[in-house]
């Protein structure tokens, strides 16, 4: 007799699974979330964003090192809506696994409650599916989805971006959540395994490190400069993310500093430059745009990268990499 088990699903390690979850969870068949704050707000607009954290999984599967993904997704999701001012308030996962493998469900979920937690949001629900039909033996997925708040009058959407603006960058932990599958084609097992110079660690650590959160860099700049343009920089890497809060008849002029040594090993790997410009962040995650004669204007990590001009080109960013 053909059975769900026998056509690869099963319901005992799913029921075990959800189990494990509902105190963590909380919820029946969708998560519930007290929106009391929103009185707070005179116009309340609802933020959201939706991300994956793509072929970083692979690696991830391939070095027996999970732990780190669920700060991988939380926080590229709260990036993204906090460069539009947004205070995030819950998440949801998604989990899909070739075969549901109990053990690592929990270990990836276990971190994506954890880094809710540390950002201060609710872990309001998500899916955990086993599709053999869908991913091949061994292949995983993480997404997730996050919903935040702004008043209307506080969004930061780079309408206000100006000629004479001042353009500042603050470093990234790595490669984030982008070009994993150009990273893969290029490295081998002996490869992560090598310590990268002045860091103590290997490189398949490194590629591993999580992905920034820079949901309290943003208050804190905010809280002394004004900011008109934020950038969180993902796939496409700073022209192809910064040039979303460059307004017509602008352009953001970026020098960078000299590239982190996790980039620098890429490109030695036989990556041109140009690529990887377009692939990687090159050690700058975020990027500001702000009111040059903002009272304490540099401070901490944040460095000046750049500056806008008046430009009738139709690339909003022009970037140096020599």
């Amino acid at each position: 007799m053909t059975t769900y088990a026998s056509a690869g699903v099963s319901l005992e390690s799913a029921t075990s699974l959800s189990s494990w979850l509902n105190p963590r969870v909380g919820g029946l068949f969708g998560g519930m979330v007290p929106a009391s704050a929103l009185k707070e707000y005179d116009h309340p607009v609802l933020v959201s964003s939706m991300d994956g954290i793509g072929t970083k999984v692979r690696l991830a599967r391939r070095l027996g090192r999970f732990e780190g993904l669920g700060q991988d997704v939380v926080h590229h999701c709260v990036n993204d809506i906090a460069v539009h001012g947004a205070q995030p308030m819950f998440f949801l996962d998604y989990l899909a696994f070739h075969r549901l493998g109990e053990e690592i469900a929990r270990r990836i979920v276990g971190s994506i409650a954890d880094a809710c937690a540390s950002v201060g949001i609710a872990l309001a629900g998500g899916e955990t599916a086993e599709m053999p039909l869908v991913y091949r033996e061994g292949e995983l997925d993480v997404a997730g989805a996050i919903v935040g708040v702004v008043e209307q009058s506080e969004i930061i959407d780079g309408s206000s971006v100006t000629a004479g603006d001042v353009v500042l960058g603050l470093p990234s932990s790595g490669a984030h959540t982008n070009g994993y599958s150009l990273i893969q084609a290029i490295f081998t097992d002996a490869d992560y395994e090598r310590v990268m110079p002045g860091s103590g660690i290997s490189l398949g650590e490194m590629l591993l490190l999580p992905h920034r959160c820079y949901a309290s860099d943003i208050q804190e700049l905010r809280g002394r400069v004004e900011v008109h343009g934020l950038a969180h920089i993902t796939g496409g890497g700073i022209a192809g993310n910064l040039s979303r809060v460059i307004p017509d008849g602008l352009q953001a002029v970026i020098e960078l500093p000299p590239w982190p040594t996790l980039f620098q090993r890429i490109h030695e790997h036989g990556i041109a430059r140009e690529e990887m410009a377009r692939v990687f962040n090159l050690g700058i995650g975020l990027v500001a745009v702000c009111r040059p004669n903002s009272s304490g204007l540099a401070g901490g990590e944040w460095q000046p990268i750049g500056y806008i001009r008046e430009s009738r080109s139709e690339r909003r960013v022009e970037l140096g990499l020599s």
